[in-house]
């Protein structure tokens, strides 16, 4: 039985930082770096969906820049990357600093998950960089308390409580509307009660420039896969068919392919696993193939993508 999703109101928020698409990507390497206005969607927007960045704009006729900076570094090197520090030459890359509305300087903008969230301008001391740091990362701030409820929605998204779930998410949203994890997760609640239209709707919050973060692709994958969903009946004659012949690999392929489209992920990749323990290049590639559009699918914290994974591994390098 399916647990009512209540529904979500869409809120408002800031919009994201669209204007910002400059030239060819740069490199990446080490906590601290150098960058230009060429390389700021590589070094600073990329990379912040892998950890937080700051980027410090700064001049070379800058005094109080000279008395900020080195102390920046050190804080930022105590971190042993968990934020990284990227420096940029105002004079010389003058765009990004424009875009950003950068009047004075020093000025230090943190980015997080591929847009700015926070900023301060001036020479800061020590002390009250580490705050602004610690503040980043979570610590004990609104970042972390987000954190743990996303990871307590999630916790009851896997034990079937959509409804519970979606509460969370949608509480998340109101205080983070372009937050993915809670966008993707209330997304799976409507799917996990067939209803892949809101769903899509719900992933579309979060704009066109992040339709293709992986999270929110894998619910994309999973909408696609329900537009073929078989209905009961068909499901069971399915089901009879494999059972009466249980070597038929097409028909377990079949049957796999209708248990997905259901939302019926742990079963149908214990049908393709068996295929793959049969033969794992079966169909030239066609079950494997299969078990990872499933895990593409089901996300990466379902659990029978972790437990498809790892049985396919053992099968793999056995």
């Amino acid at each position: 039985m399916k647990t009512q999703v209540p529904p979500q109101k869409i809120p408002k928020g800031e919009s994201e930082m669209e204007d910002i698409t400059i030239g060819p990507a740069g490199g990446a390497g080490g906590n601290i770096k150098d960058s230009a206005d060429q390389n700021f969607m590589a070094d600073v927007v990329e990379a912040s969906k892998e950890a937080p960045v700051l980027v410090d704009f700064w001049a070379p006729w800058c005094g109080p820049c000279k008395s900020l900076t080195p102390v920046l570094e050190k804080v930022v090197n105590e971190q042993q990357g968990k934020v990284k520090l990227v420096k940029v030459n105002i004079d010389e890359n003058p765009g990004v600093a424009g875009q950003l509305g950068v009047r004075s300087i020093p000025a230090v903008f943190a980015f997080d998950n591929g847009r700015p969230v926070d900023a301060f301008q001036g020479a800061l001391p020590e002390s009250q960089l580490k705050q602004f740091i610690e503040k980043l990362l979570g610590g004990t701030d609104e970042g972390q308390q987000i954190q743990e409820a996303i990871q307590h929605a999630d916790g009851l998204l896997q034990a079937g409580d959509a409804g519970q779930a979606a509460q969370i998410y949608g509480a998340i949203m109101e205080r983070d509307p372009k937050n993915i994890p809670a966008i993707v997760g209330l997304a799976r609640c409507y799917l996990a009660n067939d209803d892949p239209d809101r769903a899509s709707q719900i992933l579309d919050m979060a704009g066109p420039d992040r339709q293709m973060d992986p999270a929110i692709k894998s619910v994309r994958t999973a909408i696609d896969l329900m537009a073929d969903a078989p209905k009961d009946s068909e499901l069971d004659a399915l089901i009879d068919k494999v059972t009466a012949d249980r070597a038929n690999h097409a028909l377990r392929l079949e049957l796999a392919e209708a248990l997905m489209a259901r939302g019926r992920n742990k079963e149908a990749a214990d049908h393709l696993l068996k295929i793959l323990s049969d033969d794992l290049e079966w169909g030239e590639g066609k079950a494997k193939a299969k078990l990872l559009e499933l895990f593409e699918a089901a996300g990466p914290k379902d659990p029978a993508t972790i437990e498809g994974r790892r049985r396919l591994s053992s099968l793999m390098f056995a």
